[in-house]
């Protein structure tokens, strides 16, 4: 039976719509993004035990909402933990593969070491220091050998995120779209034509803005940060800072990012040791520096191994501090 003309076009379109779909989801992860879950405390986490598969990356999260393989709570005897707290630069997102986060690339280089390590990677975006402080106050430190606090140029003055976007923004999303072609307008096809557009900023590609009263929310920040210290102080656990810049703190010219200078003094007067990419980067080409940049904020791949490899430099090579020698 011949069909009719009269029904070519309706089910020409339903067919490119369906085809459509199916490329979406099954070339680029569309349609399962990495799902959140709000918290009056933390404000948000990503929700636990998940594993995906974005733009051929593949993104995993545990049972504590780590972007981390599963843990037991008692580690191994003779494996060293560290837990890392941070926001998204920590984290990668969607963009990082999980073999290619600051973490797992920390963990591979102490692997190559000798060591028997596991790296936790405890992270969301825009995390500020307030919502480490929460997550680490709810979850606890999970019998780690170490705590290392990424905090950025843009943390200092960030307020603590709030659960407000989660499931309204298509940014922090709680549960499934409700299709993969959805998701692409709302989440990247609308944003950047609007971007395009000077409609509005790209999402991901500038730090948040600076708070009207930026003195005070530093105060505030360095108040909750000495809260972290004393809690994991608390657990006889040594506790790092990894400072990492913003791209402008680098590129073109190496400056000093506004109350860095008050941060690192308190941080000295805390006794806390810092690993400062800020300053390690500053020795080296400006061509090399841009190269470690996927956007303003966020570290790409070369700049994610530099990271760790600056990492095992500063902390597990240093005789003076050893916290990679894993407690019995």
């Amino acid at each position: 039976m011949k069909l009719p003309i009269k029904y070519w076009v309706p089910l020409g379109g339903i067919a490119t719509v369906a085809a459509t779909e199916l490329t979406l989801r099954l070339a680029f992860g569309l349609g399962n993004p990495a799902l959140l879950q709000a918290d009056p405390e933390i404000g948000y986490y990503f929700q636990p035990n998940q594993e995906i598969l974005r733009f051929g990356k593949h993104i995993r999260y545990n049972q504590y909402a780590q972007r981390s393989d599963p843990i037991t709570l008692e580690r191994s005897p003779g494996t060293l933990r560290i837990l890392m707290t941070g926001d998204s630069v920590l984290n990668g997102g969607n963009p990082t593969d999980q073999p290619q986060t600051i973490t797992e690339l920390f963990k591979s280089r102490l692997q190559s070491a000798g060591y028997s390590a596991e790296v936790l990677n405890a992270s969301a975006g825009s995390w500020a220091i307030g919502n480490q402080l929460a997550y680490l106050t709810q979850f606890g430190l999970f019998n780690s050998d170490a705590v290392i606090l990424q905090i950025g140029t843009h943390d200092l003055l960030q307020p603590t995120s709030t659960s407000q976007a989660v499931g309204r923004s298509p940014y922090f999303p709680n549960r499934a779209p409700k299709s993969a072609i959805a998701e692409a307008w709302s989440r990247y096809f609308w944003p950047n034509a609007s971007a395009t557009l000077h409609l509005s900023t790209p999402k991901g590609e500038y730090p948040p803005p600076a708070p009207a009263e930026p003195q005070k929310q530093f105060e505030e920040n360095m108040i909750l940060l000495a809260e972290i210290i004393s809690l994991v102080r608390s657990q006889n656990i040594p506790v790092f800072v990894l400072f990492t810049p913003d791209r402008q703190d680098l590129v073109p010219n190496y400056q000093t990012p506004p109350y860095k200078p008050e941060f690192f003094k308190l941080l000295e007067a805390w006794q806390v040791p810092a690993i400062d990419s800020h300053a390690h980067w500053s020795n080296l080409p400006t061509p090399q520096v841009e190269g470690y940049f996927r956007d303003i904020v966020h570290l790409n791949e070369q700049g994610n191994q530099a990271i760790a490899d600056l990492l095992f430099q500063k902390i597990c090579v240093n005789p003076s501090l050893l916290p990679c020698q894993p407690q019995p």
